[in-house]
């Protein structure tokens, strides 16, 4: 097996119960992502990146949405900001994007400050539990491992501290975070599902309002119902 640093396998699938019977139907909703039951919800959304003197810069959501005279709202997606289908995948905006926002995982920086300020709402920072999606064909989690169902998914479960969550469960070179991570108190829970470039936070309102004022993430405040597929725009006009 791969080393997979501070996380070791969970001996079985217990912790993942309250997971699985709060999920709702798949791709319905925020909370067919997210287990539902939580004061509040956040959506983070993953940054684009544009190649800017031999480096990489993060890109937000608002600024393409505004580039392209789309407007941004908390349930915009992707191909309802860029306006066109070859903009979704392999295509770019020179100048304003050259890589579109990474889907089904969650980037190692916002995963590093989104860990740290969940920190402060758990009483149990230390034992953490965190499930990756079983198909990912790099993966580094062995298929022994104890694993668990949720509508269309079968995750492999492992347990770390908080810190865990910028730890990569996929063989070099690749890089997969966990999909689902929570504590062991079950105060909030992080999803990045496999089709989504956007997580999902469900947590009280005191931790989604600090995930939403954080100066680092692109983050907004979500209901439950809202949609999560690329349909759930209603906003913006179809892409051409």
């Amino acid at each position: 097996m791969a080393d997979l640093g501070p996380l070791t396998l969970a001996q079985d699938a217990d912790a993942a119960g309250w997971v699985i019977e709060r999920l709702r139907e798949f791709a319905s909703s925020v909370v067919a992502v997210v287990p539902s039951g939580f004061e509040a919800y956040a959506r983070v959304f993953h940054p684009a990146r544009r190649v800017e003197d031999g480096g990489q810069v993060a890109v937000t959501w608002r600024e393409v949405a505004a580039a392209n005279g789309r407007a941004a709202h908390r349930a915009m997606q992707w191909p309802g900001i860029v306006g066109a289908w070859r903009l979704v995948h392999g295509d770019r905006q020179p100048g304003l994007w050259d890589s579109e926002p990474e889907e089904g995982s969650l980037p190692v920086a916002i995963a590093v400050d989104l860990a740290a300020a969940l920190a402060a709402y758990t009483s149990t920072p230390g034992r953490c539990w965190f499930a990756v999606w079983e198909g990912f064909g790099a993966l580094a989690v062995p298929p022994g491992a104890a694993a668990f169902n949720i509508p269309q998914r079968r995750m492999r479960l492992l347990t770390g501290p908080v810190t865990a969550a910028s730890a990569s469960l996929s063989l070099d070179p690749f890089r997969q975070s966990a999909n689902l991570w929570w504590p062991d108190d079950h105060r909030w829970c992080v999803a990045t599902e496999i089709d989504l470039d956007s997580t999902y936070v469900g947590g009280s309102r005191a931790c989604v309002d600090a995930i939403v004022a954080h100066p680092s993430l692109e983050a907004v405040a979500v209901e439950p119902g809202d949609g999560v597929t690329w349909a759930s725009d209603k906003v913006n006009p179809p892409p051409g």
